[in-house]
Formats: C-alpha cells, sequence, structure tokens
C-alpha cells in the first residue's frame, strides 16, 4: 500500500486519532508513527503523546527499558511538500531536551509544567529515577525531508535523530491487509422474499435464501482471499464442520438448510437488490468460512434445493463498523482471543513484515486455518509469543499461562520496537537449538516437557547478555537471521553453547532427584532463577577461563 505524506491526504493514516478540539495534527501524526515505527498498541501510543499547551516544547515521551533509552519527541506537518526542515527546528528540540538532562532541571521543569501533561507522564513513566541511568536521544518527526542546515546541525548532536518523508517512507510496513479485488457477482432470487435493512445513513443489507451453487462460485474461495479480513480461516475437521458437510451430502435435507444453519455474512461495497437478482462487489466473508469451504469442497453434491441465507451488508471494509460486524457475527466454532487479536495492526504488521523479509522462507501464521504456500516454515504467533515472553520478558514461569499471549499481555510482549520479523525468527532459532540440546537432557520426562524449552529461552537470553557480542545480537537480529548461511550458522552456535549448558543442567537436576516435581519447579519463579542463575555463571566461569568459547568466538570461527 502507497503511503500518502503529503497533506492533507496524510491525515487519512490517523483519522481515528484526529480532535480539533483535543489533540493537534502534529500529536495526531506522533501517534501514528509509534504505532507504525515503534510498534506500540495504540493505548501505549496515545499515553506517550503529550503536545497541548503548556507541555514545554515536548509532544511524546518514551521510555524504552530494554535498551535503557529514555526519547523526547517533537512532530511537525507541513501543509507544503516545498518546504524542508532547517536547523532551527532541531535546536529547539535540543533545547526542550536539556529538561531532562538531570533530576534537578526536570523537577524545575515538572514544577513549572504545573498540571500540563508533560507532569504526568514525566511523573507516570519515573523519569527521576531513570535520568542519568538511561541514555536522553530526541526524535523529531516531519513529513517532509531535511535541508543541508539541518544535517550540518544533527553531526554535531549524535544524540537527536531526524525522522522524515524518505524515512518514513524506505521503514514503512503496512498494518492492513492487502486483499485482491474480487469480481462482481450476481445471485438469483427469483420466488423468494428479500428482506431489506436499513441503519439510518450508515449503511443498509440485505437476506436472502441463496443458491449454494452460486455461492462456491465466488472469487477467492480456492486461495482463501474471499476470507482474509476474517478472524479466522477454515478449521478443518470440527464438530460443526463435519455436521455441515453430512448434511450436504444428504440430498433429502438441502431444502431444511435454511433451519439447521445460523448463514453467512458478506460485506459488499456495492450492494443493488433487485426483484429477481443481487449484485455485488468489492466484497468478502466475515462469518461463514467454514461453510463456504466445506461446500466448495463438496461442490459435486450440491442441489438447487440447497439454499442458505445469506446477509450482504454494504459497508467501506475499513470502517470501524465492520470490524464490529466481522467480531459480533463469529458465533459457530468457538472464538478465541487470538482469533480477534488476527485483525490488529500489531499482528497484520509483522505478517506483512515477514512475507517481505522472508519470502518463500517464513510465513508468520496469525489466524487459525489460515493458509500458507507450499515448502515454507510457518512461524505460529501464539508460540512466538510465548518465546518472546520467555526471551523478551525474560519470564520462562508465567509461559504455560498461554491465554496471556493474547490476552492481557499482548501488547507487552508484541507491541513494542524490538518485536520485527527478525526478534520473532530470531527467538524461533534459538528455540530450535535449545530443542536440538535438550535431547542431551538424562531425566527423560524433564527433558520432554513443554516449558524446558522456555527455560532454556531463558538461560540462551541471560548468557546472551552477558557475551561480549550480545548486545549486537539484540539491536541487530538480521545480521545474524536474515540470510540462509548465517542464519544456519547462527542456529549451530547456539546449539554449541546450549550443549555445553546441559552438561550443568543435567548436574543440577540429578541432584534433585528422579522424581523431582519438574511441573512445578518449572513454574516456580525463584526456582528457574536460580537454576539459570548457576548454570549461566558456570557457563560464563568455563568462558573465562578458556576451556570453552563464548558464542562470540563460536560465531567467528565458523565465518
Amino acid at each position: 500500500m502507497a503511503l500518502e505524506l503529503s497533506y492533507p491526504k496524510l491525515l487519512d493514516l490517523f483519522t481515528q486519532h484526529l480532535d480539533a478540539k483535543r489533540r493537534s495534527e502534529s500529536a495526531s501524526f506522533l501517534i501514528w508513527y509509534l504505532e507504525n515505527y515503534y510498534r506500540l498498541d495504540t493505548l501505549e501510543a496515545v499515553d506517550a503523546v503529550c503536545d497541548n499547551r503548556g507541555d514545554k516544547g515536548t509532544d511524546g515521551i518514551f521510555v524504552n527499558d530494554d535498551d535503557e533509552t529514555i526519547t523526547i519527541f517533537q512532530s511537525k506537518i507541513a501543509q507544503s511538500d516545498d518546504k524542508s526542515i532547517g536547523d532551527k527546528s532541531l535546536r529547539d528540540l535540543a533545547g526542550t531536551m536539556k529538561q531532562y538532562e538531570s533530576r534537578e532541571s526536570l523537577s524545575e521543569m515538572i514544577s513549572a509544567a504545573g498540571k500540563a501533561d508533560v507532569a504526568k507522564l514525566a511523573t507516570r513513566l519515573d523519569l527521576a529515577n531513570k535520568i542519568g541511568v538511561y541514555e536522553l536521544r530526541g526524535e523529531f518527526l516531519s513529513n517532509i525531508d531535511i535541508d543541508g542546515n539541518g544535517e550540518a546541525y544533527l553531526k554535531s548532536v549524535p544524540n537527536i535523530t531526524f525522522v522524515g518523508r524518505k524515512n518514513l517512507e524506505q521503514a514503512y510496513i503496512s498494518p492492513a491487509r492487502e486483499v485482491p479485488d474480487h469480481k462482481p457477482a450476481s445471485f438469483d432470487v427469483t420466488g423468494f422474499t428479500v428482506t431489506e435493512y436499513s441503519a439510518g445513513t450508515l449503511t443498509n443489507a440485505a437476506i436472502a435464501p441463496i443458491k449454494a451453487k452460486e455461492l462456491v462460485t465466488l472469487d477467492g474461495i480456492a486461495d482463501q482471499s474471499l476470507f482474509a479480513p476474517n478472524v479466522r480461516g477454515p478449521l478443518g475437521r470440527t464438530g460443526v464442520n463435519r455436521d455441515i458437510v453430512k448434511s450436504i451430502k444428504k440430498k433429502e435435507l438441502h431444502k431444511f438448510f435454511p433451519l439447521f444453519h445460523n448463514g453467512i455474512t458478506v460485506i459488499t461495497g456495492s450492494l443493488i437488490v433487485g426483484k429477481e437478482r443481487i449484485d455485488i462487489g468489492d466484497y468478502y466473508v466475515v462469518n461463514g468460512c467454514q461453510s463456504l469451504t466445506a461446500l466448495y469442497a463438496n461442490s459435486s453434491f450440491l442441489t438447487d434445493d440447497l439454499r442458505i441465507l445469506t446477509k450482504f451488508i454494504k459497508l467501506d471494509k475499513d470502517s470501524e463498523l465492520a470490524r464490529q460486524v466481522t467480531r459480533f457475527s463469529n458465533n459457530q466454532n468457538g472464538v478465541k482471543p487470538r482469533d480477534f487479536v488476527a485483525n490488529t495492526g500489531i499482528q497484520i504488521r509483522l505478517q506483512n513484515e515477514m512475507t517481505k523479509c522472508y519470502p518463500q522462507q517464513y510465513s508468520f501464521e496469525i489466524k487459525r486455518g489460515e493458509a500458507h504456500p507450499k515448502g515454507i516454515s510457518v512461524i505460529n504467533n501464539e508460540e512466538s509469543g510465548l518465546l518472546l515472553m520467555a526471551f523478551d520478558l525474560q519470564e520462562p514461569w508465567a509461559t504455560h499461562r498461554r491465554y496471556l499471549v493474547f490476552g492481557d499481555r499482548h501488547a507487552e510482549i508484541f507491541g513494542r520496537p524490538e518485536v520485527t520479523a527478525d526478534r520473532i525468527v530470531l527467538c524461533q532459532v534459538i528455540s530450535e537449538a535449545a530443542l536440538i540440546a535438550a535431547q542431551k537432557i538424562t531425566n527423560s520426562l524433564f527433558q520432554k516437557y513443554l516449558l524446558t524449552k522456555y527455560l532454556f529461552m531463558y538461560i540462551g537470553r541471560q548468557i546472551i547478555n552477558n557475551d561480549p557480542g550480545g548486545k549486537e545480537i539484540l539491536s541487530t537480529p538480521a545480521t545474524f537471521v536474515r540470510n540462509v548461511s548465517d542464519r544456519n550458522r547462527f542456529r549451530s552456535c547456539m546449539t554449541a553453547v546450549f550443549s555445553e549448558v546441559v552438561v550443568d543442567l543435567n548436574h543440577e537436576v540429578e541432584e534433585l532427584g528422579v522424581d523431582f516435581d519438574y511441573r512445578d519447579k518449572l513454574r516456580d519463579t525463584k526456582w528457574v532463577k536460580s537454576i539459570a542463575g548457576s548454570v549461566v555463571k558456570d557457563h560464563l566461569k568455563q568462558v573465562a577461563r578458556g576451556r570453552i568459547d563464548s558464542l562470540t568466538v563460536e560465531l567467528a570461527k565458523t565465518k
């Protein structure tokens, strides 16, 4: 999707954040930027912005506890493409940043700001205890580019970054699915009454019994693109789906199909209802994926008697109302929290980025039943969330609560600048290395237990944290996993490191006895920290004494 950054088209990118009375356009622009480039959840992005009167030149503040940075933002929208940002705007940002250089200057700023948003934000972020410890940096955001004076000034202030049109265009990953256009469709309703419904000026709808023979000719069933905006894809042989197939194959039941089937919901950009036909265009199915897939697969059994109550709703497919219809109309097969986050910008952006950065290598699955190209590795977003919980959040003891991944901690796990397609592949490769090394664990039940893998992810993170090259691995994962040969080399080296760890892990576990409660222990924060700390400490001693190679040395040896 092309990124339109010229004013006023730019405003269309963040209409949901615009409020003429309470929020400036530049503040709305900054919220959009934090969502799409810092990958923050909408709530966190909004909370980070404080562009109002009395905010002492600060448009936003973001604290990254992972890399220990405090970023002060200023944002400016230019209404003309002919303009550029010079050194004056950047000098203003540098002046604003002086308020955050010490606890004293911060205290003075908060006191002077009074009840302004910036004072509340600085307090909420606990800046007083982070200034002097975290690195302070500034970031100036605009929809136009920088001029020569601005570039010259930036060379003298390495802690200030400029993000303009070129940067935005180059780094943009769309949070929207690219849904192909489907050819218009027409349905015969001769002899049947069509029920029409109008919801004021918002939309109108039509409900009618439609021939299954006509429904299965809809464009996009074979490649599943017809269901792209749905919260899930075909779920296979569930109980509900098996019953649908049975009723399809019994011709004597075809006349009664509308009596026991919940129907299909179609959102369409155009809807024309006539006495004998219903015509639609620019459409997709939000409920009925399972049924249509089953009908399509068993089309040889269809007769003219088999009709399905179909609801056609005329809506803009990108509207909030369309998303609500999608959410509320799914009620046949049980809907899980994972299904509902499948349509969030965070998940779609990651999927699009995976496709862009790892073509024909990896596919990021964000909803159940999703179709994937043959011959590539599929990374499940639920498993990725658990790996991130163990590796990034460093909480392997919490991974048995899988519901947290798409529940209360979804934004914390996925909505961070660090969580890119490269980070997900990095975690995937580390987990693969862990599974290889874990085969050498002598306690077979402990070795096979699912949560043991997340213990390894935690141990691996501690080792990387203490490795000379660890910071580079965490900050630029693409260097180690984007290229196939680099990825294989990194996996091999992590396997070697974990294989050494297993020796000490076996010793620790054997001291607990054959029948120790590994299930309880792997959920125990204190025990996990203790055993991980012990094996990591032994590993680092071995490296320091030259008995084994560090990860950095292992990587250098294999180049």
